[in-house]
């Protein structure tokens, strides 16, 4: 089928990496427009290298190009250099493979990764002609649906949305796409499907709800306007991950994008329970894939992409209970084909390090250890599970390994912090340098030295988590903190083996802000939308005093969102959407934290957190 590119030649040749805007890419999907009945564009709402490394995508837009009447093309925002063309010369924003607007399909599909995006979701609505209110859009305009871990506290941005999807994508959007199909051969409006939508499980349409406040700002309760509408969104969640669908051709970009490998996902959710994680809370509880199922997919894969890495994706890989059997299968496999194996989240123990001195080339590579805190007492408080011992253990196994660069990457501004947990951060880096000295004899020592990098990022409280309660620090705060622990790691011995990075403070408190949010902040998003906020995860297009502005000129004060330390009893925006984690389980793990008590994890003891109705997964594995 011939295809006509929306973009001249002329303005291609003007842009950095063209690639991005063609298409065409290595099993990318087209199909006869005239022989499917709906047209569904999913969208990344951030460059295209970054949307291209994202599994979830990929996985829907295998499963509905499975689907012989569903046509799913993709799109991602426009660079600034394009943006700005398009703008000029009034080029609406077209899907990649068609190459036709965007605003000429039944669903748009926008996956909420970080709350950083939210102003690239309204210029993906602005380039793509689709008013940019739900309630300005008309029987021409598109579905516009999210999904994704931001869909769980969908409230600063419900006014830009018809839908969300809440949960797993696998379950409910064959019923929804079937919905729609009935409606529209019915003759019903937009307001009909809407209706219909909102009364099927996992979906939340926003404009048949209504929050009430408290003189004091805070949410009174919530009012439906629509009877029929569910009172409570439950997650959708696919049990049986082994027999679902999987991207085993996935769409392989021209152009070197961020995660340029095969990724197999080899289980969902987490049994760690860090109280900072979002994660591991919403993707409870642990689903794994059979690891017959998992070695076919990575022969597959390889064989349909020609790609020369593949990486196992999990937010815990060593806790995946078949990872020696498949990393024995992948080694001999990739081994023949020179195929590298990368190995992200996994436990820094003896077994891993064995591996990974197989797979990996000791001269290039680093380890990454993740202590989250400079204290043992913080450790504790986060419920991380990592000591001190386990983790200068694990250095000295590096070091004897022939690794002599170690990342350490922890967080400041968690609940309960002090001085001293803050001057832990340096003082464990020094331990760790010494380990090397004391490991590694000089005529052994390659390089001569070690090399220790620690990376401080700001504790953001994220709902769904136990400290959802907890306050945030202010700009000035953390900058503090990071002065204190740049200042404590210049004074230890080893200080010359240590270097140290941080986060920008500005943007963690937007992002602490929009992540706690409710629907007041939609006209502070739009407002620094139409000031030019876009790309706000790049730091060079982040502008801290246009979002501050933005706030003062809206009447929305920002420490409301951050700065206070919320009641038990408070209501929050997202109270109406149920994770499958209950909120007496989060309560009673923020008291915990503050105790300084651990809990144990779900192989070892059952906390009681909900995800057992699922009946499922880790929950039963054991019974």
């Amino acid at each position: 089928m011939a295809r006509r590119l929306a973009l001249s030649d002329e303005i291609l040749l003007k842009v950095e990496k063209p690639a991005r805007y063609i298409g065409n890419e290595v099993n990318s999907v087209i199909k006869p427009k005239d022989k499917v009945d709906i047209r569904f564009c999913m969208c990344f709402p951030d460059v295209y290298e970054i949307g291209m490394s994202h599994l979830g995508i990929q996985v829907l837009y295998s499963m509905f190009n499975s689907w012989d009447d569903v046509w799913c093309e993709r799109v991602y925002s426009p660079w600034v250099d394009m943006d700005k063309i398009m703008r000029d010369k009034k080029i609406p924003l077209f899907a990649l493979e068609s190459q036709e607007p965007v605003k000429n399909m039944d669903f748009l599909g926008i996956t909420l990764q970080y709350e950083m995006c939210y102003t690239n979701i309204l210029q993906i609505l602005d380039l793509a002609q689709i008013p940019i209110l739900a309630k300005d859009r008309d029987e021409t305009s598109p579905i516009v649906i999210g999904g994704g871990p931001c869909s769980y506290n969908p409230e600063p941005i419900a006014v830009f949305f018809d839908l969300f999807y809440i949960g797993e994508g696998e379950t409910q959007y064959r019923r929804l796409l079937d919905v729609y199909k009935e409606n529209k051969n019915a003759g019903g409006s937009r307001l009909d499907f809407l209706k219909k939508a909102s009364c099927i499980p996992g979906i939340y349409a926003p404009a048949f709800y209504e929050e009430e406040y408290n003189a004091d700002g805070t949410i009174k309760g919530r009012k439906k306007l629509y009877d029929k509408a569910q009172d409570t969104i439950l997650k959708e969640i696919e049990m049986d991950v082994s027999d679902t669908y999987y991207p085993t051709k996935p769409v392989v970009p021209f152009i070197q994008v961020t995660q340029d490998r095969v990724v197999l996902e080899i289980q969902r959710g987490c049994i760690r329970g860090c109280r900072f994680c979002q994660a591991g809370q919403l993707y409870r509880p642990v689903r794994e894939r059979d690891v017959e199922v998992l070695k076919k997919y990575a022969v597959e894969m390889l064989n349909n992409t020609g790609y020369e890495e593949i990486s196992l994706s999990s937010l815990s890989s060593s806790d995946y209970s078949k990872l020696d059997e498949l990393l024995q299968f992948l080694i001999k496999e990739c081994s023949k084909k020179h195929i590298n194996i990368s190995l992200p989240s996994l436990r820094i123990d003896a077994f891993s390090l064995d591996v990974m001195s197989k797979v990996q080339d000791v001269k290039k590579s680093s380890l990454t250890f993740a202590p989250e805190a400079g204290s043992q007492r913080l450790r504790d408080v986060i419920n991380k599970g990592l000591t001190e011992q386990v983790i200068l253990d694990g250095a000295a196994l590096a070091f004897e390994g022939g690794w002599t660069r170690v990342k350490l990457y922890f967080m400041l501004g968690l609940p309960t912090e002090t001085e001293e947990d803050i001057l832990g951060i340096g003082d464990l880096s020094n331990k760790i340098a010494a380990v090397f000295f004391d490991t590694v004899p000089k005529d052994k020592r390659v390089n001569g030295k070690v090399q220790i990098v620690a990376s401080t990022s700001f504790f953001i409280p994220k709902p769904f988590t136990p400290f959802q309660w907890a306050r945030m620090c202010t700009k000035e705060e953390f900058i503090e903190k990071a002065y204190k622990t740049r200042q404590g790691i210049a004074e230890q011995l080893n200080q010359k083996s240590i270097k140290y990075n941080w986060h920008e403070a500005d943007v963690s408190v937007i992002e602490g802000i929009l992540a706690r949010g409710d629907r007041k902040l939609a006209k502070v998003i739009l407002k620094a939308y139409e000031k030019g906020c876009m790309f706000d995860s790049w730091s060079e297009w982040f502008h801290n005093d246009i979002w501050l502005s933005c706030f003062e000129e809206c009447g929305v004060d920002p420490d409301f969102y951050t700065v206070r330390e919320r009641k038990e009893d408070e209501i929050f925006p997202w109270d109406f959407i149920d994770c499958g984690v209950t909120k007496e389980f989060l309560l009673r793990e923020w008291k915990k934290a503050m105790e300084g008590n651990v809990s144990p994890n779900c192989r070892s003891q059952c906390q009681g957190c909900g995800a057992m109705r699922f009946g499922g997964g880790v929950c039963i594995e054991s019974k």
